[in-house]
């Protein structure tokens, strides 16, 4: 049975919801406006475009309620609801995520694909460049993985990168997570991650969206999904990102919304790692382990943390991953400051390489976050 009941909504007045959500040019607060007005989504449709218009709403708002396409987006989202694991949660229904209701932007409906009792659960997001290098697809995926076995639901964006390699992570170990999609959830966007959202539906995950069953991937959709993101979290763990990045959208958003805000450093001559810099002149947390993003919520840890939860950022006793986690080098650079013969330091990456604590992109070598 989906989840879009309130004991006062009829099928009708559901229907009726559905049909002001898919006007364009509407929107959250206005979308408040109507019910507040009218008392409810069926008698703002039947009030004169006049009483629209009074309220300050474009006349196309007006004149789009009764179009075609309004109506059978509307008809085509009850059917939707109709399959199984396709729900539908409303802003005003008891089982709405708290955090999420805070924001004064908050989306008045959210269809979800999945399991929908997760996103009441304690969340932190993990978000991040979608050409993020390898070790920073592996610091996002250790990072989640400690989380999701500390308790926490891995919350993203189910974009490239950063932001696919938190969601997998979180489901290697049995954890649960949250994809917000820029999308509706019929225009699935990536499509190289499909399979990814099928596995996290099937996993007792959920895939999300505050955007028509049918909306397309424009690109002004992606900031609105991000606030999303941010406000169903209690913190936002910003891994690797340009100054370009949507991320820093995201981390600003969460600052904005009384969130936590994490940012890992990396090396000042990887583009990857400004972001996070900047985000830290700006006073985000510096973070090298788990235990200083549990340190900050502590009063929300109701689940004990894995002995294993901390990834291993920590400098290892080999001198040349000392040099690695410092920053990334050729295999000339790395003979030169180890002061080793480069036939010796060749050896050792090829070595080290194999044991998966290594790996070389584009002529550099990079330490591996396991």
């Amino acid at each position: 049975m989906p989840l879009f009941e309130t004991p006062e909504l009829s099928p009708s007045e559901l229907e009726a919801r559905l049909r002001l959500h898919l006007i364009p040019e509407l929107g959250p607060s206005r979308f408040h406006q109507l019910i507040e007005a009218f008392g409810n989504a069926s008698s703002a449709l039947s009030a004169p475009a006049s009483a629209w218009r009074a309220l300050g709403l474009p006349a196309a708002c007006a004149n789009a309620r009764r179009s075609a396409d309004v109506r059978d987006g509307a008809r085509a989202a009850m059917a939707w609801l109709e399959h199984c694991d396709q729900h539908l949660l409303m802003w005003d229904a008891p089982c709405y995520p708290a955090l999420l209701a805070e924001l004064s932007d908050a989306p008045p409906l959210l269809f979800v694909a999945g399991n929908p009792t997760i996103l009441e659960k304690p969340q932190l997001a993990i978000v991040g460049s979608r050409r993020a290098s390898r070790p920073g697809l592996d610091t996002a995926a250790a990072f989640s993985r400690s989380l999701a076995q500390a308790g926490f639901v891995i919350t993203s964006g189910l974009a490239l990168g950063v932001d696919g390699a938190a969601h997998q992570a979180a489901l290697d170990v049995g954890g649960e997570t949250i994809g917000v999609l820029g999308t509706g959830l019929q225009k699935f966007y990536p499509q190289r991650h499909r399979s990814l959202a099928a596995a996290m539906v099937a996993q007792g995950s959920a895939v999300i969206s505050e955007f028509p069953l049918d909306a397309g991937p424009q690109p002004f959709n992606f900031p609105r999904r991000n606030r999303i993101i941010s406000g169903l979290s209690l913190g936002v763990l910003v891994v690797e990102a340009s100054l370009a990045s949507g991320s820093l959208i995201t981390a600003r958003l969460a600052a904005e919304q009384g969130r936590e805000v994490y940012a890992i450093p990396g090396s000042i001559h990887h583009p990857g790692a400004k972001g996070c810099h900047q985000l830290i002149r700006d006073g985000a947390l510096l973070v090298e382990s788990i235990d200083q993003i549990l340190e900050t919520l502590r009063g929300w840890q109701a689940l004990p943390v894995a002995s294993n939860s901390t990834p291993s950022t920590a400098p290892t006793p080999h001198p040349l991953l000392d040099l690695l986690f410092a920053a990334p080098q050729t295999s000339e650079a790395l003979a030169a400051a180890s002061n080793r013969p480069l036939p010796e330091v060749l050896a050792t990456l090829t070595e080290l390489e194999l044991d998966g604590a290594v790996v070389n992109e584009a002529g550099r070598w990079f330490a591996r976050v396991c």
